[in-house]
C-alpha cells in the first residue's frame, strides 16, 4: 500500500513511527514550498524500512496517486488541499475535522467527493462513542453538553493565551464556554473532537462546549453528555498526549492508524 501524507509534523511523523505494523510499504509526504526536502528525506529515512519521499508541490502529490491520503497539517491544509484530491478520486482521512464547522468548506468536500467518487474519512481521534451518539440522533434531536480539560500550557498559542498567563495558574480554569461551532473556529489545534460530536450528531450550532485549562492535569480530558429521547448517557476518557505535540492526543494518531489498516482490508476483500 502507497500512503500519502499531507504535513509533516507532530501527528505525521507519529504516524511514521507506527506505520511498520501496517501494510504500507512506501509513502510520499507533501509539505511546504519553502521546505529542504533533501534534509528531511536524509531524516525520515535513517533506520526507517518504509521509504519516505518529500514533494512541495501539490500536482507532484496527487501525480504519485497514493493509495490512502492523510491529512494531518491544521484546517487551512483542508480547504487547500482535500477538495483537489478528492475530485482527482483520490480518498483522504482528515484529522484536522474542526475545518468542517465551516459549512462552506464542508459542502465543497462533500462535492468534490461525489465529483471524484472518492471518499473523505473522519477518524474518531481522542472521542469514543460515536457509534452510539449517531443512534441516538437516529431518534430526533440528541443534546450533548462537552467538556475538555488539558494542561495549561496545552493552550499556548490559543485565545486563552492572548488573555491568561498560563503558566502561572494555579487552579483550573475555564477559557472558554460556547457552542461546537464556535470552539470549533476558536480553537482549531484543540477542539477537533467537538467536531467529531458534533458531526456525529449533536451539530456544531446545538451541542455546548466548555474548554478548562488545569495545570494539574497530567492527561487531555474529554467528557460529555448526551441525552435524546430514546436513551442518555454519558462518556468521559483520560488520553496521554503525543510524544510530539502535547495538544494531540496518542490516541488521535492510532485513530488514523486504525483508519489505514481499516482502508487497506477493504482494498483485500475488493482484490478478491
Amino acid at each position: 500500500m502507497f500512503l500519502g501524507l499531507i504535513g509533516y509534523g507532530g501527528i505525521a511523523k507519529g504516524l511514521l513511527d507506527l506505520v511498520s505494523r501496517t501494510g504500507v510499504r512506501e509513502v510520499t509526504v507533501l509539505v511546504r514550498p519553502s521546505t529542504d526536502v533533501a534534509a528531511l528525506a536524509e531524516t525520515a529515512n535513517k533506520g526507517s524500512d518504509i521509504p519516505v519521499r518529500f514533494v512541495t508541490a501539490l500536482d507532484a502529490f496527487a501525480a504519485a496517486k497514493p493509495s490512502l491520503v492523510v491529512e494531518c497539517a491544521g484546517h487551512g491544509a483542508v480547504g487547500s488541499h482535500v477538495p483537489d484530491l478528492l475530485r482527482q478520486g483520490l480518498d483522504v482521512v482528515i484529522a484536522s475535522i474542526g475545518a468542517l464547522a465551516d459549512e462552506d468548506l464542508h459542502q465543497k468536500i462533500i462535492k468534490a467527493a461525489q465529483t471524484g467518487k472518492s471518499r473523505f474519512i473522519l477518524p474518531s481521534g481522542a472521542i469514543g462513542g460515536l457509534d452510539i451518539l449517531r443512534t441516538a440522533a437516529q431518534s430526533g434531536k440528541v443534546d450533548v453538553a462537552y467538556c475538555g480539560i488539558k494542561p495549561a500550557l496545552a493552550w499556548t498559542g490559543t485565545p486563552a493565551g492572548d488573555v491568561l498567563d498560563l503558566a502561572a495558574l494555579t487552579t483550573a480554569t475555564p477559557i472558554f464556554s460556547g457552542s461546537g461551532r464556535e470552539a470549533a473556529i476558536a480553537y482549531p489545534k484543540n477542539a477537533n473532537v467537538v467536531a467529531a460530536l458534533a458531526l456525529a450528531g449533536a451539530g456544531f450550532d446545538d451541542m455546548t462546549v466548555e474548554l478548562i485549562a488545569d495545570p494539574d492535569a497530567t492527561s487531555n480530558q474529554h467528557s460529555y453528555t448526551a441525552v435524546s429521547p430514546v436513551c442518555r448517557f454519558s462518556m468521559s476518557i483520560g488520553s496521554v498526549p503525543s510524544a510530539g505535540n502535547v495538544k494531540t492526543s496518542m490516541t488521535t494518531i492510532l485513530s488514523i492508524l486504525h483508519e489505514i489498516t481499516e482502508f487497506e482490508t477493504r482494498l483485500a476483500y475488493s482484490s478478491l
